[in-house]
């Protein structure tokens, strides 16, 4: 493993570890498409990994090259179970990409109904919309979600 991120890209928990215990400060670092560890471990839906890199204390909100963050990753990726753990460590459900998208957006987009459930119990804005005008409701309704049911449920 030449590098953290060659690490995390072969799910090699042990290497990863032993970057981190050399060298805490490369939680910090970015790759060539400004990627932290934690966005990568994430966005592969690497649980253990992720779970590794958390405990580091890493800035759980961190932006990609396009604005991107970990929680947003995996909202569109449908990795749940990760969604939770990044809330539970202070993911900001409602910061926003480059393009003004949220978190809920992404899931909307990408059908990713129980996603959106979590998100809005977790105070996420139902009334966003993105650089084009596109709210939550239109997202989730081109993806044949029924987004006022949703709310209701999530209540």
């Amino acid at each position: 493993m030449n590098t953290i991120f060659d690490a995390i890209r072969s799910e090699n928990l042990e290497a990863v570890e032993g970057f981190l215990d050399k060298d805490k400060d490369l939680i910090h670092i970015k790759d060539q498409r400004g990627s932290t560890p934690l966005l990568l471990s994430t966005y592969y839906g690497f649980m253990e990994i992720t779970k590794l890199i958390l405990s580091y204390k890493p800035d759980v909100n961190a932006k990609d090259a396009s604005g991107n963050t970990a929680l947003m990753g995996v909202c569109f990726k449908g990795y749940y179970e990760i969604a939770e753990l990044l809330i539970a460590s202070g993911a900001d459900v409602n910061i926003k990409s480059y393009n003004e998208a949220t978190a809920l957006i992404f899931a909307a987009n990408f059908g990713q109904k129980e996603i959106m459930q979590l998100l809005i119990k977790n105070g996420a804005d139902v009334t966003a919309q993105d650089n084009n005008g596109q709210t939550v409701a239109m997202h989730a309704k081109n993806q044949g979600i029924d987004f006022s049911e949703l709310l209701n449920v999530s209540k």
